[in-house]
Parts: structure tokens; C-alpha cells; sequence
């Protein structure tokens, strides 16, 4: 799976030799003109035609430029460019052995917190692990995820307004950058990232009152902020107000989030990290929880009260957020909650901004399978969509075919 991308770097390696023993036999060629010197500027020519063969070689699977243009720039507060640089590059190569292989880097849907079901407020601990992993984004193709505890959206958490939150992130010691964490819940300098720097192998605490209900994104902070999030770092807090929020049947997660890889849609193997196409805002992939889904994982019943927690980790695209077949007869938009905050009712499709959400709920009046979807529906071909499952007895009251 590796082929192309060693291929790429061994010729960059290569040709940086082969620049080095050309300049240093002109140089000694202007002294004098020895066999020596001769057969250093041979080697030099040698070493450049080998190099760029395999560069044009590698070129076969990936477009010509690479993950790591050396000469990107940034405008970021920092100037630090969205892409990697060669030593990462060799760095991941080398290391590659040492990252778990994660089985189903979607995190499930239904995998939510319960209700606090509390009156007051409380201490609450949290603790997340920053974790670089390698999976598939679809079969046979692979990629380097960088996530909260191991799966794309981290964990979503839950806690009731007024709570202290006492927070610990853990930098894998397998990683190989420095992570953070950025909660827009939180009120402080970077919403926590300034307190949690964390170098791999490394822990760090912060203490955070949750002042204001709502749903609320959170993500790595930790620079090029951009290149961090699009590998799969951000995932969701809900703060519950006051009375928590009415009862339903059923709730799931879902993140919406963008993958940017060389090689272009359906490119298999391990897929590199593709910089300029996130600057250009062009994704390759547009997931629902962090990979193309295969089976419906998404299941209610005839009767059920849903509601759907909604995310955007970004970076770039707004999400026009819609379920076909079905009506949102509440919304919270922007994930606002609380008073001040009106829910909008009766509503086709609701956006969902970069490092915002949305909370949606409707009844499944009806059985059958729904595609969950971004209506931006050129972005179903990237993988924007998901499957509701519904299961139960027909309503022809609602919804029949005539004969």
C-alpha cells in the first residue's frame, strides 16, 4: 500500500543527492579536471536521470505534485503551510508499523450519551485520547486518520449547563505531532487548545464552566489547524440547559467532514494527504462519520421520535443538511438552544456550517430506507450520504402507491 508514496519520496531524496554531487563537481571542476571530479559529475547525472524516472514513475498513481510541496505558503498567523514536510513524510514512513489499524474508523451513530437527568449542576470528567491511525475511508482504500479516541467524530459528550468540566487530553505516544483541543463550548483563550498542547506520549488538564447550553463543536487547534481537522480531528459536545431536552426515542451522531487525498476518487492503497486541494477547497471525499458507508447503521421503528445531533468538522464546505423522504418539524439551527433561542418547525433542509451543528427531529411515520444526505447532491458522488433504516407496518394513511 505503501508503494507510490516511497517511491515519491525516495526519488525527492534522490534527486536532492544527485543536486549535491553536481554542484560539488563544478565546483572542484573550475580547480581542476581530474577522473575523480568526472566521476563525480557523472554520479551527479546518474543520480538525476534514476530520480526523475521514479519521480515520473510514482506520477502514475498521483498527480505530479506532491503532499509536501516544499514551497507552499501560508497567510496563517503562524505562516505555518497546510503541507506536511519531507522529514514527517519519512518520519510516517518509517513508523507506519507502529499505528493501529482501525477496523471501522466511523464512529456509530448511535454511539450517544445518555440524558444527564439532573437538576443540578455537577463535576464532570472528561478524558480523550489523540490518536493517529491508519484505515479505510472505503474498501481498498486507506488512509492516515488523526482522531479523538481512535474514530472519526470523537466521542460526543454530554454535560448539563452549569457543570465544571474538568478535561484531560492524551497524546498517544504512537503519534507523530502534537495535538490539542478546542471546544467552542468552552469560554477561554482557544477554548481550551492553549491549556492542552500535548506532545505524543504526553497528558494535560484543564478546568471549564459550562455557561451556555447548546451543541457545540470541538476539534484540534494545533497549527495548520486545517491540516489537523481534515485528517479526522473534531467531534461534538452537547450542554444540555436547564430541563435537559424533551424525551425521543431514539438519537444518533453524525459529523460531516472532508477528506482531501492525491490520486482522485476511488484511488486505491494508502492514499496521501493532498494540501493543495484543501487550500483550493476542493475535497476528493465528503463523509458522514469519517468514511463511505456500507450497511445501514442508522435503524428506528414505525412511531419513533428522532433526533439527529448534526456536525460540520469542515474545513471548508457549508453542509445543506437533509434527509430524503422526511420533514424536520423541529430544528434548533446553529445548534442554539436555550432561552432566546427559537426552534424553527417544518423545515426541508437546514444548514450546517464549518465548526457549527444542528439538532433535527422528526417522527418516522413511515417504513422503508431514507438517504441521509448533504443536498449539495454533486457531494453524494464524494460519499455525502447515510441510510436510515426504518422498520414497521405500512401506512398507507401516509404514504401508498395507487392502483
Amino acid at each position: 500500500m505503501y508503494f507510490f508514496l516511497v517511491l515519491r519520496l525516495l526519488a525527492v531524496v534522490v534527486c536532492v543527492i544527485a543536486a549535491w554531487f553536481l554542484a560539488r563537481g563544478m565546483f572542484l571542476l573550475r580547480k581542476r579536471s581530474d577522473h575523480a571530479v568526472r566521476k563525480l559529475i557523472d554520479a551527479g547525472v546518474a543520480l538525476l536521470a534514476a530520480g526523475g524516472i521514479a519521480y515520473a514513475l510514482s506520477g502514475t498513481s498521483y498527480p505530479l505534485r506532491f503532499a509536501m510541496p516544499p514551497d507552499m505558503q501560508a497567510m496563517t498567523m503562524d505562516a505555518r503551510p497546510a503541507s506536511l514536510p519531507l522529514l514527517s513524510a519519512l518520519d510516517f514512513v518509517m513508523h507506519s508499523g507502529s499505528f493501529e489499524r482501525v477496523a471501522d474508523i466511523g464512529r456509530n451513530p448511535g454511539d450517544v450519551p445518555p440524558p444527564t437527568n439532573r437538576t443540578e449542576p455537577t463535576t464532570v470528567q472528561i478524558s480523550i485520547v489523540a490518536k493517529e491511525v491508519i484505515a479505510e475511508v472505503a474498501p481498498g482504500i486507506s488512509f492516515n486518520y488523526w482522531t479523538y479516541d481512535g474514530t472519526v467524530p470523537g466521542p460526543m459528550e454530554r454535560v448539563r449547563v452549569g457543570d465544571i468540566v474538568d478535561l484531560t487530553l492524551t497524546n498517544d505516544p504512537t503519534s507523530l505531532h502534537p495535538h490539542t483541543i478546542d471546544l467552542h463550548a468552552v469560554t477561554g483563550p482557544g477554548g481550551g487548545a492553549s491549556l492542552t498542547n500535548v506532545k505524543p506520549g504526553e497528558s494535560k488538564s484543564f478546568r471549564w464552566l459550562a455557561k451556555n447550553p447548546g451543541l457545540y463543536v470541538y476539534h484540534c487547534a494545533t497549527s495548520n489547524v486545517s491540516t489537523h481537522n481534515s485528517h479526522g480531528q473534531y467531534g461534538l459536545i452537547l450542554v444540555e440547559p436547564e430541563g435537559g431536552l424533551p424525551p425521543v426515542d431514539k438519537e444518533f451522531y453524525l459529523t460531516q467532514g472532508e477528506l482531501y487525498t492525491l490520486g482522485g476518487i476511488g484511488k486505491t492503497g494508502l492514499v496521501a494527504f493532498d494540501s493543495q486541494g484543501l487550500v483550493d477547497g476542493n475535497p476528493t471525499y465528503v463523509t458522514f462519520n469519517g468514511k463511505i458507508d456500507a450497511t445501514p447503521r442508522l435503524k428506528a421503528n414505525v412511531g419513533d421520535r428522532v433526533r439527529i445531533y448534526v456536525g460540520n468538522g469542515g474545513v471548508n464546505l457549508i453542509s445543506s443538511f437533509h434527509v430524503i423522504g422526511e420533514i424536520f418539524d423541529t430544528v434548533y439551527p446553529e445548534g442554539a438552544m436555550g432561552d432566546g433561542s427559537a426552534a424553527m418547525h417544518n423545515v426541508q433542509t437546514t444548514a450546517v456550517l464549518p465548526g457549527g451543528s444542528s439538532i433535527v427531529e422528526f417522527t418516522a411515520d413511515v417504513p422503508g430506507k431514507y438517504l441521509v444526505v448533504d443536498h449539495a447532491l454533486a457531494r453524494m458522488n464524494k460519499g455525502a450520504w447515510a441510510v436510515l433504516e426504518v422498520d414497521g407496518a405500512n401506512q398507507p394513511n401516509v404514504f401508498s402507491a395507487i392502483r
